[in-house]
C-alpha cells in the first residue's frame, strides 16, 4: 500500500475524509500537510472538524511517518481542514466540495466567458455541474485550468 492509502486509512478511522497531502516549505522549515474534511453534514454544510479530532489523527500518523518518512530530512507534521476558500485539484476534490460556491477558470479562450462562478450541485464522471444564475451548465473537467472554493461574506 502507498503512503497515502495508509494515511486514508487512519483519517477513515476516525470519522473523517482525506481531502489531500502536500509538502510545502515555509522558510527553513518542510511542512507535511494533510488536509481532512468532516464527513457530517449539517444544514447542507460540512461540520467543521475538531482540534481534538486534529489532535487525534496526529497520534496515529506520527508512527506511520516514523517507519515511512514523506521526506528526507526533518519536516514538521501538520493535520487540519483545508479551509473554507481552498483550491480544487482532482475530481474526488470537486466530489467532495458539492453544495459548495466555486470559482473555474477555463482554458478555452472561445467560451463566451473564461471564469465562471457558481454552485457546485453535481460531479459526474468528467463533467462538473454548476448553478449559475437560477441555471445548471456542465463543464468537462479537461477545460478547467484552476478552481477553487470561495465564501461570499
Amino acid at each position: 500500500m502507498s503512503l497515502e492509502s495508509d494515511i486514508n486509512s487512519l483519517v477513515k478511522s476516525v470519522d473523517l475524509e482525506l481531502f489531500d497531502t502536500s509538502i510545502v516549505s515555509e522558510g527553513d522549515d518542510t511542512i507535511y500537510r494533510v488536509g481532512v474534511l468532516s464527513t457530517e453534514v449539517e444544514d447542507g454544510k460540512r461540520k467543521p472538524v475538531s482540534l481534538d479530532t486534529c489532535v487525534e489523527l496526529t497520534h496515529l500518523i506520527s508512527p506511520l511517518l516514523d517507519v515511512t518518512p514523506p521526506v528526507s530530512g526533518d519536516y514538521r507534521l501538520e493535520i487540519g481542514s483545508p479551509g473554507i476558500e481552498r483550491k480544487l485539484t482532482s475530481l474526488k476534490q470537486f466530489a467532495m466540495s458539492v453544495g459548495e460556491k466555486v470559482s473555474l477558470n477555463l482554458k478555452a479562450v472561445e467560451k463566451q466567458r473564461d471564469k465562471i462562478r457558481g454552485t457546485l450541485s453535481k460531479v459526474e464522471d468528467s463533467k462538473i455541474f454548476l448553478e449559475v444564475d437560477g441555471e445548471e451548465i456542465s463543464i468537462d473537467y479537461g477545460e478547467i485550468s484552476k478552481a477553487r472554493t470561495y465564501f461570499e461574506w
